[in-house]
């Protein structure tokens, strides 16, 4: 029976149940009964369920997005190996990147419907929830991906797992009843298990969704959905077959004064790239819509261009992801201008109407320029590799929280006040434009 009068006071006057010490003074009496006033409505019944309810909803789904997310990539990720691997033993594919151009081009225009807004549909669907994203957007980039791979287009993997993650979630908001609210929350945790699982970054993964759909500001009630969706696609994706690529900088010495200084200068250039490489992906892409009205000889001419420019250079060092040249790059100096023919190369694939993705090219850039920086700034090679892998990408998506954390689960934490500097440097020189098509 006391401990009935106890509750009941409890629930009806919102005091704890016990008295204060005796003597209390106002400071910490105040500190007392916000104290109890949380106490009570954690225990609180009603609010208990409605957390029971949240906390059970939102964690099938992540697991559902999880699974299926992370099986995508995974499939996708084993695909895209052997299509690399094909083209490296039969160098004469690139001859074929034109007619491969017009395939894809002929695909998205007469299957896509709105499929070739890419990643800038799951932003907007995110921001505005109208008409279901088509399901076919997973096939369709899919197959453009590997397609633009195969013949030797210059292009990434993420927009590729953002897409297909996206459209087969936007599969199950009406089977599930999920409200307009719910339906965004659950298209941000599709971004965060397709980006975590195809770089193996669970936490930038989730971070970047959370950071990448509205500049500036958090949505902190999709913590949970993002975070749990990109930790289990991540799992799922390591049970394939499945190797992601690791790197290694060799010295990083101890944050000073000067490091601060240094790593300001390198972040300032590094948001100068970000800036020409969005601007120049904008106006090509403008450009090609303006001089070749009809979509799908837009990637033929393109193709066409890229095949010559290959044969000219009589190299595909700039083909296809780079990684093999990205991972060098952590080691030994590469040739200075590297970084500029990988960005014009991967400008030319993407705005003439090639798939895949801007990230994996935007790393190869920001580490081949941190490589050249190397020669001009005393600091580690290695090191200025790895700051420029991340904040060239955080300058162009300004995601610069989500790219800190992705460099620390690459190279280590040592790695995280540099590339922390360097990220939120590149983040305010990069202009006000991203590559996903918004403002900041």
């Amino acid at each position: 029976m006391e401990m009935l009068y106890l509750y009941t006071r409890f629930r009806g006057n919102g005091v704890f149940p016990i008295e204060p010490p005796a003597g209390l003074m106002a400071p910490g009496l105040k500190l007392y009964n916000d104290l109890s006033r949380f106490i009570m409505s954690a225990i609180h019944p009603q609010q208990f369920r409605n957390s029971l309810v949240y906390l059970a909803k939102w964690v099938s789904l992540s697991v559902l997005i999880g699974i299926l997310a992370g099986s995508a990539s995974a499939v996708f990720l084993i695909a895209l190996q052997w299509v690399g691997n094909y083209r490296g033993l039969h160098p004469w594919l690139i001859w074929f990147l034109p007619l491969a151009g017009l395939l894809i081009g002929l695909l998205y225009h007469y299957l896509g419907k709105r499929s070739h807004e890419g990643n800038r549909l799951l932003l907007d669907t995110i921001h505005e929830p109208r008409e279901k994203i088509p399901f076919r957007m997973a096939p369709l980039v899919l197959l453009g991906t590997l397609t633009t791979h195969l013949f030797g287009g210059s292009a990434g993997r993420e927009g590729t797992a953002l897409q297909m993650s996206g459209a087969i979630a936007d599969q199950f908001s009406k089977p599930f009843r999920l409200s307009r609210e719910d339906r965004s929350i659950f298209l941000m945790a599709a971004i965060a298990a397709g980006f975590g699982s195809v770089f193996g970054t669970a936490l930038a993964g989730a971070v970047f969704a959370l950071e990448v759909h509205t500049i500036g500001r958090f949505r902190y009630h999709a913590l949970l959905p993002a975070f749990a969706s990109s930790i289990i696609a991540t799992l799922v994706c390591n049970q394939w077959p499945v190797v992601h690529t690791h790197y290694h900088i060799p010295d990083i010495p101890a944050f000073s004064v000067s490091g601060l200084a240094l790593s300001l200068i390198a972040g300032m250039a590094f948001g100068a790239m970000s800036f020409l490489f969005t601007k120049g992906m904008h106006d090509s892409t403008r450009l090609f819509q303006k001089m070749i009205p009809y979509a799908p000889l837009r990637p033929v001419a393109g193709g066409m261009v890229l095949a010559l420019a290959f044969l000219l250079l009589q190299s595909t060092r700039y083909a296809g992801l780079g990684i093999p040249v990205i991972e060098a790059a952590f080691q030994q100096q590469q040739y200075w201008y590297d970084f500029a023919l990988k960005a014009l190369f991967t400008i030319l694939t993407l705005s003439a109407g090639f798939k895949g993705g801007e990230v994996t090219p935007l790393f190869f850039i920001g580490a081949l320029l941190g490589n050249t920086l190397s020669l001009f700034i005393p600091l580690p090679m290695g090191l200025l590799t790895g700051m420029g892998f991340v904040a060239v990408f955080a300058g162009a998506t300004h995601t610069p929280i989500a790219c800190t954390i992705m460099a620390m689960e690459l190279f280590g934490s040592e790695a995280g006040v540099y590339a922390a500097v360097a990220c939120i440097s590149a983040n305010y020189c990069a202009g006000k434009q991203h590559i996903y098509g918004g403002r900041k």
